[in-house]
């Protein structure tokens, strides 16, 4: 696993008006959010619709059998037309993939592997940076791909670089509403090489008898065995999946609740205590909350199957035709004062049902245990440093390509 920084990983930044006015678009959500909540909670723009309010959001998200996952397009492209669960109904093939995995995807390795690898590449990578340090890339990426490559027992494929290859499958899947022919170039050749790579593991493993405690090494233990939910496509697309779906979000959101630390000493000198104290708890309770304020997206997408009502029996009462596209915007709910004391004010110590940051439902993030887990732990090491502040100048902002995080040194004693 490559661990320099690279200026690939990101596809250049879009130029011109377009791209000045998406941004500030972007800059402008919050308070776009703030009044729809007030005077129009679900808004209908011909046949898409906005859902803003907490009850709202959690309700769609709820009701998989009217508002499904778009998903399945993109992910026929990167899987090779092998069923992914993300995009699958709630069948007896969904459950039979997701509880396959969840045997070899196992609770135990969070505090038992996975947590104190964390801690230990973090603290590692503060030693050597030796008071200067770029969050986005040095830290939080070269953390994620590390720790992940090893647990999935997915290296770098052949002249290529997993970073690279899961950044652009992401962006294709997740942040490519305008179907770039550009993206959609890169992702022809990225994806097929991730499968044959991923494939060529498979084989490899197989061939030599090596026996791996890691994903990959489970998925074929289970397949020896005859287990149901093991033949070789669906350990590939389950691993393509992973890949895709988890590393590439850490170095977006965690930078991101580092610069809402920052905006706020109070925040930052609480942060830091926490880490400095060990409690791993509160610590979460900090990062979570400053993720409350700038999250992964500000909305996720459903697409209507049949016509079904949000909030039917209230005066906002709306019905959605089969067909329509929904923008569930959960960056909303998170601030929504009905559901939330002040939610204008950043305090650590919210309950768990105040967050929505994972989802809800059938498709709630397979790995959000971990990310409950982990994402804080990530900038322990970082926050336990004295003097934690921002470079000078525009480098100790964080900047952002499109929807991912790109840049943010800080320095420390």
């Amino acid at each position: 696993m490559k661990t320099t920084a690279s200026p690939d990983v990101l596809r250049p930044a879009a130029t011109g008006l377009k791209a000045t006015i998406m941004a500030w678009i972007a800059e402008q959500l919050p308070l776009v959010f703030r009044i729809l909540r007030t005077v129009r909670p679900i808004l209908r723009i011909g046949n898409n619709f906005v859902v803003t309010r907490y009850d709202d959001v959690r309700e769609t998200f709820l009701n998989d059998a009217a508002f499904r996952v778009p998903y399945a397009g993109k992910l026929d492209v990167i899987m090779g037309h092998q069923p992914f669960f993300l995009s699958m109904d709630d069948t007896p093939e969904y459950r039979r993939d997701t509880g396959a995995m969840r045997k070899v995807v196992q609770a135990a390795d969070i505090p038992q592997r996975l947590a104190p690898e964390v801690e230990r590449l973090g603290e590692m990578i503060v030693t050597e940076s030796n008071g200067s340090l770029e969050v986005v890339d040095a830290l939080v990426r070269r953390i994620t791909f590390e720790l992940y490559a090893g647990y999935f027992g997915v290296t770098d494929p052949p002249g290529g670089d997993l970073r690279v290859s899961a950044t652009r499958l992401f962006e294709f899947q997740f942040a490519d509403g305008g179907n770039d022919p550009s993206l959609r170039t890169e992702v022809d050749v990225m994806a097929p090489a991730l499968r044959d790579h991923i494939q060529n593991l498979m084989d490899a493993r197989r061939t030599s008898g090596l026996s791996q405690d890691d994903v990959l090494g489970r998925c074929l233990v289970m397949q020896a065995q005859g287990v149901p939910g093991f033949s070789d496509d669906q350990i590939r697309s389950s691993l393509m999946g992973f890949i895709v779906g988890g590393p590439p979000q850490p170095p977006m959101v965690v930078p991101q609740a580092l610069e809402q630390l920052l905006r706020r000493p109070d925040a930052l000198e609480g942060a830091q205590q926490a880490a400095r104290a060990g409690d791993d708890k509160l610590l979460a309770g900090y990062v979570f909350e400053a993720m409350r304020f700038d999250p992964l997206a500000p909305f996720l997408t459903r697409t209507s199957v049949k016509v079904a009502s949000i909030a039917k029996g209230t005066s906002r009462s709306t019905d959605v035709p089969e067909g329509a596209s929904l923008y569930v915007a959960f960056s909303s709910a998170m601030m929504d004062e009905r559901r939330l004391t002040d939610p204008l004010t950043f305090n650590p110590r919210r309950l768990p049902h105040e967050y929505v940051h994972f989802g809800y439902g059938l498709h709630q993030c397979f790995g959000i245990h971990m990310n409950n887990a982990l994402l804080p732990l990530m900038l322990k090491a970082l926050l336990k440093r004295k003097n934690l502040r921002r470079a000078e100048g525009s480098r100790g902002k964080l900047r952002k390509r499109g929807a991912f995080s790109e840049t943010l040194y800080v320095n420390y004693d």
